[in-house]
């Protein structure tokens, strides 16, 4: 009888041991978890809200930053007919001026900028516009006609803030 005793007794604590070694395990894969989503959202809010997106975009606000004097102007969107017969293009430009006291300058002109960017998007094919190499290109072309349009260099960038083909 002492033996069964002694033998339930010793069957008792390998039980605890072995439940107590179960949760310990449990208890580290619980903190590792824990952890792991810690970091994770850390790294994640960095990333997000740190300002390290895309350059051009970091650029672009960096540029209009610096300068308080530099604005941007919309232009109502433009539905072209593009050179090849049955295919179209809608774009939404802004252009970035050099001085806010150009606006007024800008604003009586924007008939004859929107006649410069008619003429020379309508002349493009879409295989021309399509290519990133391409939008790189209209983009310089506009900025030159649009400076002549205006009859001095007040632009000096272009952002398409849409841009769809058919």
């Amino acid at each position: 009888m002492v033996e069964e005793k002694e033998d339930t007794q010793s069957e008792e604590k390998v039980e605890k041991a072995a439940g107590s070694k179960k949760s310990n395990k449990s208890l580290f894969i619980v903190i590792g978890i824990i952890v792991f989503a810690v970091a994770g959202g850390i790294a994640a809010y960095s990333l997000l809200f740190s300002g390290k997106g895309g350059e051009s975009s970091q650029e672009s606000k960096h540029d209009l930053k610096n300068d308080p004097k530099s604005a941007l102007v919309a232009l109502d969107a433009f539905v072209l007919n593009l050179a090849e017969q049955g295919r179209f293009l809608k774009v939404t430009m802004q252009f970035e001026i050099t001085d806010q006291a150009e606006q007024p300058l800008v604003a009586e002109r924007t008939p004859q900028l929107r006649d410069a960017i008619i003429t020379l998007m309508s002349s493009k094919s879409a295989e021309t516009l399509s290519s990133p190499e391409g939008k790189m290109q209209i983009k310089d072309e506009l900025l030159l006609r649009a400076n002549q349009a205006v009859g001095k260099d007040v632009f000096k960038n272009l952002y398409f803030t849409e841009f769809v083909m058919q």
